[in-house]
């Protein structure tokens, strides 16, 4: 199975028009984002000042819907960057072992991490710091604040093992990189399932909770950091969409033109694993949006990498505040995983595009 070359020539007209349709699009699904909950929202009142009004919009509304955004950006750009880095239409951000180092250093976390750990008194046993830096931590480090840091190491750790295991006489090989991923997610989900029969039972809810994947409410600088980070990533793999553009006609045709194909793979890999980690380490495992969202721009918009990375940071944010969304509204008061909405959506949805042009008729 291939993907398409690019075709039509990309103008920029053409660029700026399908651009502006995405961003149109995520910016009308963030509206619905924020308005959509247990209580309604009113936005006079917010402009008015209303201490109840402002609480829902500032503190519980607007960082949800920015946290979906960011993840969903960051999950449909990594999917339209690695198929054509790896050659495999079916390529995305959950196969290239990341999302599973993540899962399995989180599960850790909250497995075997105290419900509190005395911060202040740890570090003042026996430990140089300085007062100042002691001041700024918390009282009590929760093992729930642990689990984004232990999953972000565990995207990192993940991905530089990966990375190096899938070099073959010095290259870094494609078709190993995919089977390394898929192994090492299957060794990461045995581990999983192990530590998840031997702990507790409010301890086991956690794991698959979090396994299932969910849009959390975070402080606006969790959501700097991770937007630095997000718009890093982006940007360096924005800068290589010619480079895609070469690699999807063979290796050896894009060194015939000049590009460094190892080195462009090892920037899309480094930035893709950036962008995977923060996402999985505040939101857990999101499946199909870093699959389905490049695929279906793709048919809309052609597979030029220059319009396609951009558009599908806007679209994958529609995607995901949409899914959202709706994980909010179906059964309101309550909630369910957003990961559960995009498997039930994307799965089924991607069956369809299978089946109405198989991606092995398109060619590479």
């Amino acid at each position: 199975m291939t993907l398409a070359r690019p075709t039509r020539r990309l103008t920029p007209a053409r660029l700026a028009a399908g651009v502006s349709l995405c961003a149109a699009a995520m910016a009308a699904a963030m509206l619905v984002g924020l308005l959509i909950g247990s209580v309604p929202l009113d936005f006079a009142a917010v402009w008015a000042g209303e201490a109840g009004a402002r609480t829902i919009f500032f503190d519980l509304r607007l960082p949800r819907v920015l946290l979906a955004a960011l993840a969903g950006a960051a999950l449909a750009t990594s999917g339209a960057a690695l198929q054509p880095t790896l050659r495999n239409p079916l390529a995305s951000p959950e196969i290239i072992g990341v999302s599973g180092g993540a899962a399995l250093a989180a599960v850790v976390a909250i497995a075997l991490l105290p419900e509190t750990l005395a911060a202040r008194t740890v570090l003042s046993q026996g430990l140089p710091l300085a007062d100042w830096v002691i001041a700024l931590l918390p009282e009590t480090l929760a093992a729930r604040t642990a689990v984004p840091l232990f999953a972000f190491g565990g995207a990192a750790a993940s991905s530089v093992l990966v990375y190096r295991l899938a070099h073959v006489r010095g290259r870094l090989d494609p078709y190993t990189q995919v089977l390394l991923g898929v192994i090492f997610n299957t060794f990461a989900a045995a581990l999983i399932l192990l530590l998840n029969a031997i702990v507790d039972l409010q301890r086991s809810h956690s794991i698959v909770f979090w396994m299932m994947g969910g849009i959390t409410i975070e402080p606006y600088s969790v959501l700097a950091v991770v937007a630095v980070l997000v718009v890093w990533a982006v940007l360096v793999l924005m800068r290589d969409a010619h480079s895609l553009n070469l690699l999807s006609l063979g290796d050896e045709t894009a060194r015939s033109l000049g590009i460094d194909a190892d080195g462009v793979r090892r920037r899309v890999f480094v930035a893709s694993s950036l962008l995977v980690g923060a996402v999985v380490s505040l939101c857990g495992i999101i499946t199909f949006a870093g699959l389905v969202v490049p695929h279906v721009l793709r048919r809309l918009l052609g597979s030029d990498c220059r319009l396609l990375l951009p558009a599908s940071f806007f679209g994958g944010a529609a995607f995901l505040v949409a899914c959202d969304a709706l994980a909010r509204w179906v059964s309101a008061p309550a909630e369910l995983p957003v990961g559960a909405i995009t498997a039930l959506s994307g799965a089924p949805f991607f069956v369809y595009l299978l089946r109405r042009r198989p991606l092995r008729q398109e060619a590479l």
